[in-house]
């Protein structure tokens, strides 16, 4: 029988990429260590491989935030397009979605969904996505289309499914607030964590859209992914 030493160091190790650790990590009472560190996001986001995209308080009262317009006129109230040929896969990991009403007479935006499109035609539009170690816009090779307008996709989203994002009035219906009868809505941010389940291949098109045309309504958003080598 051949017997193995397994050894092990107390504390953190300040490793070179492409050194071999010689030890495993301990505590101080002997236990080995195994543990994320850091937040779960860290590794990938300190290699300048995260990004994201959004906008910050905006009205979205137009029927081009909804379902209603699936064409290369819809402005995604969160959205990101991967360039045709590009190298990577865009990652999704979060989606973020606050909602505040604008307005007494209102009306919701009904569930939010997911839509997508494998464009054939380059999409021209598009904003520089941020990158999440330099607080920089650059480094991405996808495009922000957030409250942009994809000119140039074809063919047209398709809506796919639900989002799990709310917020605002929770009725479909014009509704009126008085001093004795308020409206009923979600406030505060609602996140969707969806942790890579979500790849936005080459040529792919990802935007989040209402159902319903809202009226007095405005939203902030955000979109987080990683980029990784196709």
């Amino acid at each position: 029988m051949t017997q193995v030493e397994v050894t092990g160091q107390v504390g953190p190790q300040t490793l070179a990429d492409g050194v071999t650790g010689t030890a495993m990590r301990q505590g101080r009472t002997a236990e080995q260590i195994v543990q994320e560190l850091h937040g779960r996001f860290f590794e990938t986001t300190y290699r300048s491989a995260v990004f994201s995209g959004g906008m910050g308080l905006t009205a979205i009262n137009n029927v081009t935030y909804t379902t209603g317009t699936l064409g290369a006129t819809v402005t995604p109230i969160a959205g990101v397009y991967n360039p045709i040929g590009s190298s990577v896969n865009l990652a999704i990991l979060q989606a973020l979605l606050g909602i505040t009403v604008t307005a007494g007479t209102a009306t919701g935006c009904g569930p939010f969904v997911w839509a997508t499109s494998i464009t054939t035609a380059p999409i021209s539009t598009g904003g520089n996505p941020l990158n999440r170690k330099t607080l920089q816009a650059q480094g991405s090779v996808a495009k922000d289309i957030t409250n942009v307008a994809p000119t140039g996709m074809t063919p047209n989203l398709a809506v796919r499914f639900a989002s799990a994002l709310t917020g605002g009035l929770i009725k479909s219906i014009s509704s009126v607030e008085t001093a004795v009868g308020q409206n009923i809505g979600i406030a505060g941010v609602t996140v969707e964590n969806i942790d890579g389940s979500i790849l936005v291949p080459p040529g792919g098109v990802l935007a989040l859209l209402a159902t319903t045309t809202p009226v007095g309504h405005s939203a902030a958003s955000g979109l987080v992914w990683e980029e990784v080598p196709v």
